[in-house]
C-alpha cells in the first residue's frame, strides 16, 4: 500500500525540535483538535497584533478565531496534509501553544517547492521563536519532505517577519503589486525564497554556530 493511501507523504507527520532559544525551547508539532482553547485564547488576545498581517476572510474575527471556528480549520489542515499539499504545524515554546506555521502549496515533480506562512503570539514576538520555527521547518523540508524550493511572501511593512527571513538567509527575489487582500485591501508583497543549496549545513546549524539557539 502507497504512502499517499495509508494518509502519508514524505516528510508528514513529523515533530521537530526542540530548539532552545532566549525564550525558552521551541518545537513543531501537528496540530491537535485539543488545541482549540489555547489556539483561540491567542488569537483574540492578540487582535489587533495580528490582523493587519493576514489574508481578509469573511466574518468578524471573533467568528473567526473563537474556540468553535477551530475544529474546521484543524479538519482542512489535517486534510490537505494528509493529501501532500501541506505540512501544517503548531508552534510551541516550552510545551504551550506560541503560533503556527505551515508550509502550503506543495507541489513535486520537477518544481519541489512550497510556501512558508507563521504568525507567533506577541508575548513571543521576541527572542528567537519565530525564527527556529521557520529553520526547523525549512531543514525539514529539504533534507525529509524531498523540497528543493521554500518561499515566502511579506508585505514590506511588517519588518519583524522580513528580520526572521533575513537573518535565515531568504534572498529578496522581487515585489507582487497588489498581491492579496489584507486587512481589507489589495497590498503590495516581496517576495524571499531560498533553495536547498543555499544551506547545504541546515539553518538550525547556522543559528546554534551563530549562538543564537542550542540544540536541546
Amino acid at each position: 500500500m502507497s504512502q499517499q493511501a495509508l494518509g502519508r507523504h514524505p516528510g508528514w507527520p513529523a515533530t521537530l525540535g526542540p530548539v532552545r532559544v532566549p525564550s525558552g525551547q521551541v518545537a513543531l508539532r501537528g496540530p491537535r483538535l485539543l488545541d482549540a482553547a489555547a489556539w483561540s485564547r491567542a488569537r483574540m488576545r492578540d487582535h489587533a497584533y495580528l490582523e493587519n498581517w493576514e489574508p481578509t476572510t469573511p466574518g468578524t474575527w471573533a467568528e473567526r478565531n473563537g474556540q468553535f471556528a477551530w475544529p474546521s480549520q484543524w479538519s482542512a489542515l489535517r486534510s490537505l496534509a494528509r493529501r501532500g499539499m501541506s505540512l501544517p504545524f503548531v508552534i510551541t515554546v516550552d510545551g504551550a501553544l506560541a503560533g503556527q506555521l505551515t508550509i502550503g502549496n506543495v507541489v513535486r515533480g520537477a518544481l519541489c517547492s512550497a510556501w512558508v506562512g507563521y504568525w507567533v503570539t506577541s508575548a513571543q514576538a521576541r527572542g528567537g521563536v519565530a525564527t527556529a520555527a521557520v529553520a526547523l521547518a525549512v531543514d525539514h523540508c529539504f533534507q525529509r519532505a524531498g523540497l528543493h524550493r521554500i518561499e515566502a511572501t511579506v508585505r514590506p511593512e511588517n519588518a519583524a517577519s522580513l528580520r526572521v527571513l533575513e537573518k535565515l538567509g531568504f534572498r529578496h527575489e522581487g515585489l507582487f503589486r497588489r498581491y492579496l487582500d489584507v486587512a481589507g485591501d489589495w497590498r503590495d508583497h516581496l517576495c524571499l525564497a531560498l533553495t536547498v543549496e543555499d544551506a547545504p549545513k541546515g539553518l538550525v546549524n547556522g543559528l546554534v554556530a551563530d549562538g543564537r539557539a542550542t540544540l536541546a
